[in-house]
């Protein structure tokens, strides 16, 4: 059963071996050469936290492209509506600018949720978020939902707990009521049903260079119930107890990480849960591997393979690998599959109809500036969705497989979010889709 995973293994470590990555450091005639940097604009963001996402040092020399490139990392930190690098002569040296914007950082907004991509499952409440907590970049969010899926959330992140040693620390604390996913546990039960979880994460990382991060975490699920099936829990009662600890590394040379057109992103996940108490007894892999690059001129293109495992003797139905929540095969939206194991892979080539411009609505009264100040594009797309799921036992076919394909547009106000609007095909009828974020 292990093959998989060593297979899965092999391929990633291929994969980021393979593919190029960007160059940090321009050589030759061509460039300037950098003899200091000045960050102007930023009232309450430390200068390093800028600093720190640069691929170059005091010293190198840079061209229009690298430039580029490192703009928009900084715009990836998801805390400046606007961001400008220029090198300019001063006293003979040549002094790189960096002139930001910095965005709204907190957000106690009441929301409406579509809970797994559909509109009949709608979840409202408030949100606070306050981002660049204390100038650092750190992140604290807590909210609280009514509606479908109930819940309670409190989560802090910091990405330099250790400055020296870059060292990033994140946890969790979460309570929600859950309707089941599982179309085979709920033919067990023999009707809807939902379950409670309380979900405790601790997790500690390192950052070891720009582009590589690894952590570890470890926690605890408590998973409530009404009634024990066998196969909807993992224990042999009602209440699941589920510690779990696992591993995570991390590879990421996307130039924007809210919208990537160049770099590579990969990602592999171990966990052990249960690992023998009350019984529970199990593990989960994940992969994701994705890359991003130009076409010719003005088309990019995005590649996307992801993959999910699950390994033991008993894997309750709520951590089964399904497609049809968070990952989708869009021609086939709304279809759930369901299994051990998911495989998904997407391609997508895209262009842009409204090249990146500031969007500035300062005539707008009483809202603050920094709310007034988005980087608005649109880019159309056209994409090709496979996937299909493998129950332990079954053999991998090309009939577990569905396939869909279409084209859409992608609208982009960033730093805050961005939506699609999307027309898929598949085996069945034309499908419309409308959803936040990314594709991938």
């Amino acid at each position: 059963m292990w093959k998989i995973s060593f297979l899965s293994l092999l391929i990633f470590i291929i994969c980021i071996n393979i593919f190029p990555q960007v160059e940090t450091n321009v050589k030759g005639d061509n460039g300037v050469r950098i003899d200091s940097i000045k960050v102007v604009g930023n009232k309450q963001t430390d200068s390093d936290i800028i600093l720190r996402e640069l691929t170059f040092k005091i010293g190198d020399k840079v061209d229009e492209k690298l430039l580029e490139y490192n703009r928009e990392r900084i715009y990836t930190l998801g805390i400046f509506s606007s961001v400008d690098l220029s090198v300019k002569k001063v006293r003979n040296e040549n002094v790189l600018f960096i002139q930001v914007q910095e965005s709204w950082y907190i957000y106690p907004l009441p929301f409406v949720t579509i809970k797994d991509r559909d509109w009949k499952k709608l979840s409202y409440g408030i949100n606070v978020i306050i981002k660049n907590f204390r100038g650092r970049n750190e992140l604290l969010e807590t909210s609280g939902s009514l509606g479908y899926d109930p819940s309670i959330y409190l989560s802090y992140y910091s990405p330099y707990l250790n400055w020296k040693h870059d060292i990033f620390f994140k946890g969790i604390l979460s309570y929600s009521d859950v309707s089941n996913k599982s179309q085979i546990a709920e033919d067990q039960y023999g009707s809807p049903f939902s379950q409670r979880f309380l979900h405790l994460q601790l997790g500690v990382g390192k950052r070891f260079d720009y582009y590589n991060r690894a952590q570890t975490f470890l926690g605890f699920d408590y998973v409530s119930t009404p009634i024990y099936i066998p196969g909807v829990n993992a224990s042999d009662g009602r209440i699941d107890r589920v510690p779990f600890v696992g591993v995570d590394y991390n590879f990421d040379s996307r130039d924007l990480a809210q919208f990537p057109k160049a770099g590579f992103y990969g990602d592999v996940n171990l966990t052990f849960r249960g690992m023998g108490f009350q019984g529970i007894n199990y593990r989960i892999l994940s992969l994701d591997v994705r890359k991003y690059n130009k076409l010719f001129d003005g088309v990019y293109i995005k590649e996307r393979l992801t993959t999910r495992f699950t390994y033991g003797k008993v894997i309750p139905y709520y951590d089964f690998s399904m497609l049809g929540y968070e990952e989708r095969i869009r021609g086939f939206y709304t279809l759930v599959l369901e299994g051990n194991n998911y495989y998904l892979g997407s391609i997508e080539s895209y262009a842009p109809i409204v090249k990146d411009l500031n969007l500035n609505l300062d005539f707008i009264p009483l809202l603050p500036r920094e709310l007034l100040h988005y980087r608005f594009a649109i880019y159309g797309e056209m994409f090709l969705d496979t996937g299909g799921t493998k129950l332990r036992g079954q053999k991998l076919s090309l009939q577990n497989f569905k396939t869909g394909y279409g084209l859409g547009l992608t609208f982009l106000f960033l730093p805050y979010n961005s939506f699609r609007l999307e027309f898929a095909m598949g085996h069945n009828k034309p499908q419309w889709i409308l959803d936040l974020g990314t594709s991938f």
